[in-house]
This record gives C-alpha cells, sequence and structure tokens, in this order.
C-alpha cells in the first residue's frame, strides 16, 4: 500500500557546489522513501490488524490471531518509532543547515571586507605615491628657485 511521492522539489542547491547540490537531492530522496516506506508499513499493518481482530469461535486459532495483532501491533510501533527519528533527523538537520548558512553569510561578507581592504590599501599606496611625487617635485622646484639661491648667497 505504498502511495508514491512525499511532493516537493528542490529547493535550490545548499552548497556552492553541484556536488553539495546533489547530496543534498540524493538525501531528500533518501528521506521521501524513508517517510514512504515507513507510512506504507503502518497501513499495511494496520490492515492486517484490523482483519485478524475477527473474533472466530475456535480459541486456538484466537489465540493465534492474538499473538499475529502483537507482532504487528510492535511493527507498528516500530514504524512510528522510525518516523520519529526521522522528525528529529529533520529538526537536526534545519537547525544545522540555519549554522551552514549562517557561516556562507559571514564567509561571503568576510571576502567583501577583505576586498574593500585591498582597494582602500592600494588607493592609500597610490596616494601615497601621488604625495610623494608632489613632495619631490616642489623640493626640486625650491632648490631650483631663485629664493633659495638668494638665501644661500646672504649666508
Amino acid at each position: 500500500m505504498n502511495k508514491g511521492g512525499a511532493g516537493g522539489g528542490t529547493s535550490g542547491a545548499i552548497g556552492p557546489t553541484a556536488a553539495a547540490a546533489a547530496a543534498a537531492a540524493q538525501k531528500q530522496k533518501s528521506l521521501q522513501k524513508r517517510v514512504d516506506d515507513d507510512i506504507g508499513s503502518i497501513v499495511d499493518t494496520f490492515g492486517i490488524v484490523v482483519n485478524v481482530a475477527r473474533v472466530n469461535d475456535p480459541p486456538v486459532r484466537n489465540s493465534q490471531e492474538a499473538f499475529m495483532m502483537e507482532v504487528r501491533a510492535a511493527k507498528m510501533v516500530q514504524a512510528a518509532d522510525s518516523l520519529l527519528k526521522l522528525v528529529s533527523e529533520l529538526k537536526q538537520t534545519a537547525i544545522f543547515s540555519g549554522f551552514a548558512s549562517l557561516n556562507d553569510h559571514v564567509d561571503k561578507r568576510t571576502a567583501e571586507l577583505n576586498q574593500r581592504a585591498e582597494k582602500t590599501d592600494k588607493m592609500l599606496a597610490r596616494i601615497g605615491e601621488d604625495a610623494a611625487a608632489g613632495l619631490k617635485e616642489m623640493e626640486s622646484h625650491y632648490y631650483s628657485s631663485l629664493l633659495r639661491s638668494n638665501q644661500n648667497a646672504q649666508q
């Protein structure tokens, strides 16, 4: 009684590489398969329990059916436990994915600020070079000027 497709598609790549996107798609498929299998198991087992629950006259048959019901009920509990573990895993994935996206954002912001710092350093170096060239030009004008020659002559 497994029903196909839990719905939903991939919401985009998780990481910057195609490998990360493929891994995310594979993980989503495996989780959907687990959900489908567990729910199918619960539904199939419940149907069997309902069929076995009929009351029959022979006492031996009733005890066999009671044992079958216990076994099937245990199987339903296992499937439900598997679903609960899946929910817990999904919650952990959501939490850690949140941290991963936060880390990605911090990394992008750090790279952006590093680029700005490099641009600023280059601009300051260019300004320093321009100032040094201007100062050198002023010094050459000063030392070759008449004012400087007159001051040297007066001394």
